[in-house]
């Protein structure tokens, strides 16, 4: 069984704006379902949609690509009127929609790509990237299928293109994508409905998945009347998992209780305190032995260390490719 990795790109085009606020162009590219990145023809510009993004979004390229599709906009202006004299349309509104992208399965390496082209909702005409051969499913695309099928170079750029570099662009984006998913530490927050209800110890937004949550009564191990929860996926594909804990407010007074998250090797610590459950606002505490600290700052230059050879990586398969993600053949026109 496959289990596919996606990078698709949607752009849609209408013939004349009839509602406000939705643009007569609009472009968007998603990842896993996930949109990275929006363009339309009011805003005129390319706006990422992932904090990751930014390792990306802040070099010169970007520039290039938001210029790409402001051609596009142009060229989506043409397509519409090609289709809509093809259908014998002369009036109403009408809309031009194109789909194309790749999957790739990491494990065996197997990828497909596909590129299909819309009228009004309908197919109009759709790339078999296999036989790299067009195909419509109406008279209407004949023409633009014999002139797209004729010219071999642009089919040797989509067989190039769907082979290789869209599949390179995904996980290029999958690895920005990891990089940032493994900064991302536990938020730990004590929460409770009300004084006579258990305290929860929530950690949440952390990756990967593997995680410890242990109670501390004056600084020992203690697991009376605690449940640990298990641990849950986050849309973002973080994690989150709880500990709830059964205890009386006046036991507060007596003992101090801690809630110690461990998560690569570092350590994050909730003190019970009425203050604490209320606002959750309050900063961090560390907690353990100087041994212990000693071992958190050398896994933290760690994991730096693995952030810069991930990011130099990425930099440098990008200089050695001159291939945009944002498939350039979307600025030839139909006809």
């Amino acid at each position: 069984m496959y289990i596919f990795k996606k990078f698709h790109s949607f752009i849609t085009g209408i013939n004349r704006q009839t509602i406000e606020g939705i643009p007569e162009f609009s472009a968007v590219t998603t990842l896993d379902g996930e949109q990275i990145d929006y363009y339309d023809s009011e805003i005129k510009k390319l706006i990422p949609k992932q904090g990751w993004m930014n390792e990306f979004t802040s070099t010169d390229r970007w520039k290039e690509y938001t210029e790409i599709r402001e051609q596009v906009q142009q060229t989506n202006k043409i397509n519409i009127t090609v289709l809509m004299e093809q259908f014998n349309h002369s009036h109403g509104v009408h809309t031009y929609q194109r789909m194309y992208g790749c999957d790739w399965d990491d494990k065996t390496n197997i990828s497909q790509g596909f590129d299909q082209h819309g009228y009004d909702g309908e197919d109009y005409i759709s790339l078999d990237v296999k036989k790299l051969r067009y195909i419509t499913p109406v008279p209407q695309g004949f023409i633009t299928a014999v002139k797209w099928n004729n010219n071999t170079a642009q089919l040797e750029f989509l067989k190039q293109y769907y082979q290789h570099d869209c599949v390179d662009w995904l996980k290029y984006f999958l690895t920005l994508r990891k990089v940032d998913l493994e900064r991302r530490a536990p938020e730990v927050s004590l929460l409770q409905k009300d004084p006579s209800s258990p305290v929860v110890c929530h950690a949440t937004g952390f990756y990967p998945s593997s995680v410890t949550i242990t109670w501390l009564r004056n600084g020992q191990d203690y697991d009376e009347d605690v449940d640990l929860g298990e641990t849950l996926p986050n849309e973002d594909e973080t994690f989150q998992k709880t500990s709830t804990f059964i205890i009386r407010p006046d036991e507060w007074k007596k003992n101090q209780y801690v809630c110690m998250v461990e998560h690569k090797g570092k350590t994050i610590c909730k003190i019970l305190t009425e203050n604490e459950i209320k606002s959750n606002t309050n900063s961090v505490h560390c907690c353990g032995s100087a041994e212990a600290v000693i071992r958190l700052v050398l896994s933290a230059l760690v994991g730096v260390a693995t952030v810069v050879l991930l990011v130099y990586d990425i930099r440098s398969r990008r200089t050695e490719q001159d291939q945009t993600y944002i498939h350039s053949s979307d600025v030839t026109a139909l006809s």
